[in-house]
């Protein structure tokens, strides 16, 4: 018998991981709703946002940390590693708040960009290192805890916890920014970074806990004991079912975290929504999966159609982003409802697909493979922000009035729109291989 075993304590732990995700999370759209802001006040262009916000994926992907990062959660496992991962997002968040303040002298260049966006974005990508370990070390963390019991639920529910970060981040900055005359960039980054702060604490009291339970359960002091091996990696390369979650993680995620960057100036831009509550309609997308995602995870537990439920997800993304391609269709009630149904949609994938990689990949080779995962989704989201930004900037301009720039979405929303509709092929494929090699994605998850 071991704490894990007690429902409260187990659900504690769950609690204190789910905000250090829920800081992070805000942190990293924070600036989203402010693309246009940035413009008016700091001269940044649609590319430069883009440039900027593609920094995310910048070390993860190009420097291989991402992938550090689990072979490092594997060999030392979920104390070192998370506190590490929490304390880089401090370091990032610190810069970035640095960053965008008024100490650099926003003319001066440095590889074209301006100096507070070469600056800004290298405190994102730091921050982006400790944010995605982090993510991967929790999402260890609740397999340790939750596994054989109610683990889909568990990661459902601390999905949707985290994404009610992504909710403040997309309806507060704006208004926060503007209730300061003039206009502070700078004021909601601080908000962001005390949030983070607090997010390590809470992952540090959860170390304690962690600390008990390995104490107690001497199978998994002894797997731990064996450490990395290069053969874990091979082991995980070789399965299908784990390159067909990592894909359908990357195109799915590519259909929603880059464009909820942009998604408060597509709001201003195609359905005429004021500035002031521009960000409000993208916020329902994360406040809905914070219900939906806990229920299709408990469906996934008990009743199994872990396969099926990505497909409909990504069925719902393909009609999402194809509506809103349509120029003609620019009623902001129409705005409301297809958010509505993607927010359905981000909490089909997720719910089944993170729990699924549990049961492909044995567990202590989960860390690595979580790891890969959010590697190859880094490689998404570092370079669908970037081509969405020159894309605007390039061939999307209507009209500009001084500071004032009028912007098309259609083509982005089309190039959405066909991400979305690869995300739809791979989850086919992945629940007709499901079958043939005996994954159980179809099967409950509660034994």
């Amino acid at each position: 018998m071991t704490i894990k075993e007690s429902k409260l304590k187990r659900w504690t732990a769950l609690a204190l991981v789910s905000f250090t995700m829920l800081a992070a999370y805000m942190m990293t759209d924070l600036l989203s709703p402010l693309m246009d802001l940035l413009r008016e006040t700091k001269g940044w262009n649609a590319d430069e946002f883009g440039w900027y916000m593609s920094a995310y994926g910048w070390f993860n992907v190009f420097l291989g940390m991402l992938l550090i990062g689990g072979i490092i959660l594997d060999k030392k496992g979920i104390r070192f590693t998370g506190l590490t991962s929490a304390s880089l997002m401090v370091i990032g968040s610190v810069i970035q708040y640095y960053a965008v303040s008024e100490t650099f002298d926003s003319n001066q260049l440095i590889w074209g960009y301006k100096i507070q966006v070469f600056y800004g974005a290298l405190g994102y990508a730091l921050f982006a290192v400790g944010a995605e370990t982090t993510g991967i070390t929790i999402s260890k963390v609740l397999v340790k805890w939750f596994k054989g019991k109610e683990l889909a639920l568990a990661m459902g529910v601390q999905v949707g916890v985290a994404r009610i970060g992504t909710f403040f981040a997309l309806v507060i900055p704006l208004p926060f920014a503007k209730y300061f005359n003039p206009p502070s960039i700078s004021a909601p980054l601080l908000f962001g970074t005390i949030l983070i702060l607090i997010g390590l604490l809470t992952f540090f009291i959860y170390t304690f806990m962690d600390k008990k339970l390995e104490k107690e359960e001497n199978g998994i002091e002894q797997e731990q004991e064996e450490g990395f091996r290069l053969s874990d990696l091979v082991f995980i390369v070789k399965n299908k079912g784990f390159w067909l979650i990592a894909i359908l993680c990357l195109l799915f995620y590519s259909c929603v975290f880059p464009f909820l960057k942009f998604a408060t100036s597509f709001m201003i831009h195609k359905f005429h929504v004021p500035e002031e509550l521009a960000g409000d309609i993208p916020g329902m997308l994360p406040f809905g999966t914070l219900l939906l995602t806990p229920i299709f995870g408990s469906i996934y537990d008990k009743k199994g159609k872990g396969a099926t439920i990505m497909i409909i997800g990504a069925m719902l993304l393909v009609l999402v982003h194809l509506l809103f391609s349509i120029p003609s269709l620019d009623n902001w009630i129409i705005a409301v409802v297809l958010m509505i149904i993607l927010g359905i949609a981000f909490s089909l994938v997720p719910s089944a697909m993170w729990p699924s990689l549990a049961k492909i990949i044995p567990e202590k080779q989960l860390g690595s493979a979580y790891a890969m995962t959010f590697f190859i989704q880094n490689i998404g989201l570092a370079g669908v922000p970037l081509l969405i930004g020159k894309v605007l900037q390039n061939y999307c301009i209507v009209s500009q009035t001084g500071e004032k720039i009028t912007y098309n979405y259609t083509l982005p929303e089309t190039l959405f729109t066909g991400i979305a509709l690869l995300s739809l092929l791979v989850a086919i494929a992945l629940k007709v291989v499901s079958k043939k090699a005996g994954y159980g994605l179809e099967d409950p998850n509660m034994q």
